[in-house]
């Protein structure tokens, strides 16, 4: 640790010049900031994420009923293109919440069986079909995948930060090489002659 504060404030080793310690300094704070700063954020961003992912689950439960449905025929196999291609439909009955009767096509997860088997199926308060409602579990990896983007996007912000500052840094010391060089090239023509 003495070392690396002793090069730090430039006593020893190769950063005795002060735009070198500049530099090491901000490469300091930004690791700093990386090993601090993004964990934050990634915590902080998994902790909003579940939250309110959370409060969509109990939100979801209260608005969404399962029922039982009655296969009553056919409907698009999967693949069909209007429906996105991923799930089987059939045609089902099933009770509405104020007690009459429903029919119509609803996705099932699996093969669905013949007419008159039962299937379950999710309803709002309408009684009209709607996907099942996220578990915890689910709300869970989401949240933890927001959190993980939170940390990458904090990291790529120190990143971007530190070759922002450094890269004025570099174009100020640059400038300064070229008005020196400015004010001495002239006098290096005049060398021996005399003059």
């Amino acid at each position: 640790m003495r070392v690396l504060w002793e090069t730090l404030l430039g006593r020893r080793g190769l950063l005795r010049h002060a735009p070198d310690r500049h530099e090491a300094w901000v490469a300091l704070g930004a690791l700093l900031l990386l090993v601090t700063g993004a964990p934050v954020a990634g915590w902080a961003g998994c902790a909003v994420a579940e939250a309110a992912l959370q409060r969509a689950v109990h939100a979801q439960h209260t608005e969404r009923y399962a029922v039982e449905a009655v296969v009553v025929g056919p409907g698009r196999p999967a693949g069909d293109p209007d429906d996105g291609g991923r799930q089987a439909r059939v045609t089902a009955s099933w009770p509405a919440p104020d007690g009459t009767t429903r029919t119509g096509e609803v996705a099932v997860a699996s093969r669905p069986g013949p007419p008159g088997s039962r299937l379950r199926i999710w309803t709002d308060a309408a009684g009209l079909p709607v996907p099942p409602p996220m578990d915890g579990r689910t709300a869970r990896t989401h949240a933890v995948l927001g959190g993980v983007g939170s940390f990458l996007v904090a990291a790529a912000g120190v990143e971007a930060g530190r070759r922002l500052v450094v890269r004025r840094m570099v174009r100020r010391r640059h400038g300064r090489l070229d008005r020196e060089w400015a004010a001495t090239a002239p006098l290096w023509g005049r060398t021996g002659t005399g003059g």
